[in-house]
């Protein structure tokens, strides 16, 4: 039987460091935040992160499709995370950008600004220090947590789905057969696989499942089974660690 989300906190045997990778629409947040409310982990949204810089550079006048000036200016804005499951928070400079972050200009220009290097060395290493500073254990989900942020998580889970399962996700469910939803499923389909395409193809960090993540498809599967599945994964993890620390 499965567990909703509603079901109460259970406890990882040890403090764990999970890295939880995947394209988009393949439910890393919702399971991420899910799981670490229920194991009493911190949560990152290392994607959140990207966006704040690029809000950032485009609110401070930065092009940026010029790498050059991007790269210049990516060490001025300072970000911070709150790492409550519950309640995460993101402020730029001290700023709320909860919000502005996840408008539709800022996604159209958070793949060109996440590829330049100097963006990616500097948020890779905050990500760094806010894992490593973590008391009770943390989930971090993003792109290339498993790969190149946390190469030595205690668990390292790489969520999949098909390109129409995540469209359909990201779209809401189709109601009936009307062809305008319909277009708008195509469209958001075509723009998660022109978003896999940069996030693989890049040379700095590029989306990648690790040798020894824990590969979960979720097509078939309901958020609740994503969530024991990911839970239990954690379980087993913390408990292995906890074991090596006894010996």
């Amino acid at each position: 039987m499965f567990v909703t989300v509603e079901t109460a906190a259970r406890t990882a045997p040890a403090a764990v460091i999970v890295a939880i990778d995947g394209p988009a629409g393949t439910g890393k947040s919702s399971t991420s935040k899910a799981v670490a409310g229920k194991l009493g982990l911190g949560y990152l949204d290392t994607g959140a992160q990207y966006r704040a810089i690029t809000w950032w550079m485009l609110n401070n006048g930065i092009d940026v499709n010029d790498a050059t000036a991007v790269a210049d200016a990516a060490a001025k804005p300072v970000i911070v995370s709150g790492t409550d499951p519950a309640a995460p928070t993101i402020t730029v400079d001290g700023l709320d950008a909860a919000g502005p972050i996840r408008t539709q200009e800022v996604t159209a220009a958070v793949s060109a600004v996440s590829a330049v290097p100097e963006v990616r060395a500097l948020i890779t290493d905050l990500q760094r220090s806010i894992a490593a500073e973590a008391p009770n254990g943390i989930v971090v989900e993003g792109r290339d947590i498993g790969i190149t942020v946390l190469p030595d998580a205690d668990l390292k889970v790489f969520l999949t789905a098909s390109p129409e399962a995540r469209a359909a996700r990201r779209s809401g469910e189709l109601k009936g057969k009307d062809p305008q939803q319909a277009t708008d499923l195509a469209a958001t389909r075509e723009a998660l696989i022109k978003r896999d395409a940069a996030d693989s193809g890049r040379k700095t960090s590029p989306l990648a499942k690790a040798d020894d993540a824990v590969e979960v498809d979720t097509t078939e599967l309901t958020l609740e089974q994503v969530i024991e599945c990911v839970v239990t994964l954690i379980e087993g993890a913390g408990a292995e660690k906890a074991g090596r620390v006894a010996r």
